[in-house]
């Protein structure tokens, strides 16, 4: 029984084969063909030199364009900010993608690399171009400031990528250093017979 299943599993195995290799060959030679096709028609368009306009839509990945400052401050206070953050923050709504329960301990290195946006997540300053860091631009600094301590909020709490939040830490300083931000908390004041009881008069 066994020698029976062996040779009807071989010629099977040989017949697939064989079917496998013709339908490769006759994929290639369509795609040859079609290809030669369409070298032809791109001749004969040369030839003629009629070329028609291709209207190339911006790459939505290029971080190549530098943004002006000046920009970026009108884009604060521009409704489509408004419509697209409303009035939270713009970490606010960031979720990270990870593997596992857990998020890594730290977050990743750069969201750009040669220009364009290499991941499909950016955090949230990489994913809009027009959110630039610098020190004249305090109302977007200021939104990755603690209120409570005036320290700089850490990337596991907003999402930054390791880039983007040193160049916050950076423009955050350059910020303080010129007067733009300042070091004030505000004071609390607190009812203190909430924790003690009456006090005595």
């Amino acid at each position: 029984m066994l020698p029976i299943a062996r040779g009807i599993y071989n010629a099977l195995a040989s017949i697939t084969r064989s079917s496998r290799g013709a339908a490769l060959h006759t994929a290639s030679v369509f795609r040859s063909k079609a290809e030669t096709a369409a070298a032809s028609e791109n001749e004969a368009e040369a030839a003629d030199g009629e070329e028609e306009p291709k209207s190339s839509a911006p790459d939505p990945k290029d971080r190549t364009q530098v943004i002006p400052v000046e920009t970026s401050m009108r884009y604060l206070k521009s409704a489509a900010y408004k419509k697209t953050y409303g009035e939270d923050y713009v970490w606010t709504q960031y979720r990270r993608n990870h593997k596992g329960m857990y998020a890594p301990r730290k977050t990743r290195k750069t969201c750009i690399r040669q220009g364009k946006i290499s991941t499909g997540n950016p955090c949230p300053i990489c994913r809009d171009e027009y959110l630039v860091l610098d020190y004249r631009n305090t109302e977007l600094l200021e939104q990755f400031i603690s209120p409570h301590s005036g320290d700089v909020l850490s990337y596991s709490q907003t999402g930054l990528c390791q880039k983007s939040h040193l160049r916050l830490r950076v423009a955050v300083e350059q910020a303080r250093d010129s007067g733009l931000i300042t070091y004030d908390v505000p004071f609390r004041e607190y009812d203190y017979n909430e924790y003690y009881g009456q006090q005595k008069s």
